[in-house]
């Protein structure tokens, strides 16, 4: 994903950003319920729900990026789009969809809402430092995380909760590998990113016997292409678009906020159960954004 050539965040509007932000909190916080959605309709995780649909985004972003006049990445980085690829969709998305296979979507949401403090450490070792007040809201929105799982109805089992620790440690990883490599354009860098991921995804999908189903359910198929058209192309594009504009805290603050909108959504949609527990440790992670926007704005 491409950044600031000096590794530093472009200056944004206000405007810009809070749009940027909804678009990542209302967009991916409905992805997860999709997912369980285009899983129960038949579609196999890795060959469909993560690798069909990130192939699809990916070939149609790529093509109206080019049709646009937009460069095509040079040989020189499409070493670095490949690591892209494998550490964000395949190792990321990939494995949050797998997981699914065993958990709800609530708690593969709030699972993924580790991935900030994972942000923030790799940020650290890199020399990239959050503040104190980004470290209070990453600490804040992270014992709200804890409060949720813990006691928590939302089932799980090793295999699945072993998948959502991967995967948020190989995107907070990606994301911050990121900054600085020689990448094409933001958007450009995520259409690439998403064929070369699509690609390793069914190549592993095919590799584990997976098959497309022959005749997945209408609601399942609905579930894709929002999965590939919303989630993909629409979340993935904010979302790229903010780690060149803002801190990386502020980038990652859509994993404390995901989590309420996902449980929410499965409670309503997907008769999954929450009760004020889980609502008490929901605002404890708002606060947590809350901290990390305010520490942001005075940055």
């Amino acid at each position: 994903m491409a950044t600031p050539s000096a590794g530093d965040p472009r200056p944004a509007s206000t405007f810009a950003v809070a749009l940027a932000l909804t678009a990542v909190y209302l967009i991916w916080g409905s992805t997860y319920l999709g997912i369980r959605f285009a899983l129960e309709g038949g579609w196999p995780p890795l060959l469909a729900v993560a690798g069909g649909r990130m192939l699809v985004a990916g070939g149609l972003m790529y093509a109206v990026l080019r049709w646009r006049g937009v460069p095509a990445p040079t040989r020189a980085q499409w070493p670095s789009i490949a690591v892209m690829g494998l550490l964000m969709m395949l190792l990321g998305n990939g494995m949050v969809v797998l997981a699914e296979e065993d958990v709800s979507s609530g708690l593969a949401a709030i699972a993924i809402a580790s991935m900030p403090l994972w942000m923030g450490l790799f940020g650290a070792m890199s020399g990239r430092h959050p503040s104190r007040g980004e470290w209070l809201g990453i600490g804040i929105g992270f014992i709200g995380v804890l409060w949720l799982n813990a006691g928590s109805s939302l089932s799980s089992t090793p295999r699945g909760l072993t998948l959502l620790l991967i995967a948020p440690i190989a995107w907070a990883f990606g994301s911050v590998w990121s900054r600085g490599r020689d990448l094409p354009s933001p958007f450009m860098a995520a259409a690439t990113q998403m064929l070369c991921g699509g690609a390793m995804l069914i190549a592993l999908g095919l590799a584990m016997g997976e098959r497309l189903p022959a005749a997945p359910t209408t609601q399942g198929t609905a579930a894709l292409i929002y999965l590939a058209i919303f989630g993909s192309i629409g979340g993935f594009g904010a979302y790229i678009w903010l780690l060149n504009h803002v801190r990386p805290a502020l980038a990652s603050s859509y994993a404390y906020v995901n989590p309420p909108i996902a449980v929410m959504l499965g409670a309503w949609l997907g008769n999954e159960h929450f009760g004020l527990h889980d609502l008490g440790a929901l605002a404890v992670i708002l606060v947590g954004v809350a901290a990390i926007s305010r520490a942001k704005a005075r940055g």
